[in-house]
């Protein structure tokens, strides 16, 4: 079982992480940020989108109060330029924290019941659904790193043991 305390720091990792991101990618060429790379969604800005998607998605099912931007296909589409997703990523990052701030360890103990985008019906241990939630974020970034090496971008260190201390 995860606590509260650990989501507090991955939010925490995650806000760091897409800190960099959102004063990087509005910088770039949007030829290099919608060239399909061969990712699992093709592009940068395909995959930054389908992760800012799913952390709103994820938060809701959490119910915390977010609202969720609306796409045709898992998320690839919800904003249209790198600022537009940085305004964007910035607000649901904030949401994650707050969210986080807020757990104790009784909400994530029991299960989570919600429905996917495919209309299935899901039940899952809700830890392991946070689990799930952080996992995502860092195994899409991973992927946008990737893609923004092979764009030529020179990137900070991703690795959770430099996240800086709160002030």
């Amino acid at each position: 079982m995860i606590t509260p305390e650990y989501c507090q720091v991955m939010a925490r990792y995650n806000a760091w992480q897409n800190d960099g991101l959102r004063k990087l990618l509005p910088q770039m060429d949007v030829a290099d940020l919608i060239q399909e790379r061969g990712a699992f969604f093709g592009s940068i800005m395909k995959t930054v989108n389908h992760l800012l998607w799913g952390d709103q998605v994820w938060l809701s099912r959490f119910g915390y109060p977010i609202s969720v931007l609306k796409t045709a296909d898992r998320g690839v589409d919800v904003t249209k330029t790198a600022s537009e997703w940085a305004a964007e990523r910035f607000r649901t990052d904030a949401a994650i924290k707050l969210w986080s701030l807020g757990l104790k360890a009784v909400d994530l103990t029991g299960d989570l019941v919600w429905t996917n985008t495919l209309g299935v019906r899901n039940s899952e241990k809700t830890w392991v659904c946070a689990t799930h939630f952080f996992n995502h974020q860092t195994h899409h970034r991973g992927q946008v790193h990737a893609m923004l090496t092979a764009a030529g971008q020179t990137l900070p260190d991703t690795d959770l043991t430099y996240l800086p201390q709160e002030q």
